[in-house]
């Protein structure tokens, strides 16, 4: 059996405003075979997981906060309680547009590293409109597209 605390995982950091901890499969001790599962805060006032795609199907669980959910073509409010499929190769961006913390869990299959994160990383994350699709018309902007994740006032 392999069991561990999330505290004691080691977390990423992201420019969108985005803390993810792996807590099974990347940097965490407890791996699976299948799938791949995270926590992810995001910071208050345009935090986010910025607008992407990967061949993983995933879900995400919002544990708390008030956010944008942007899948493809549409976007809606999610909040605490709020469970969101994401179909593969589906772009996808949730951006936090309250003061508070978004907490939310994601689980994705199969396993394995999605492209976004090292993207976001570098700086090389391809732009809504510009080398991916448009965000839906009503949308927050992605985070690449200006130099803050803040949703407009």
């Amino acid at each position: 059996m392999i069991v561990a605390n999330r505290s004691n995982i080691q977390s990423r950091t992201f420019p969108a405003r985005r803390t993810s901890t792996n807590v099974v499969g990347g940097l965490s001790p407890v791996q699976a075979g299948g799938f791949s599962m995270g926590h992810v805060v995001l910071e208050g006032n345009g935090g986010q997981v910025p607008w992407h795609n990967h061949e993983q199907e995933e879900v995400y669980y919002i544990l708390s906060g008030q956010g944008e959910m942007c899948v493809d073509a549409e976007a809606t409010r999610v909040s605490a309680g709020d469970v969101v499929l994401i179909q593969s190769n589906a772009f996808h961006q949730l951006t936090n547009i309250a003061e508070t913390e978004l907490e939310f869990i994601y689980c994705y299959a199969p396993v394995g590293n999605v492209l976004h994160w090292q993207q976001e990383l570098d700086g090389t994350l391809p732009q809504a409109g510009f080398g991916a699709p448009p965000l839906p018309k009503e949308a927050c902007p992605q985070f690449t597209d200006r130099n803050e994740a803040r949703p407009e006032d």
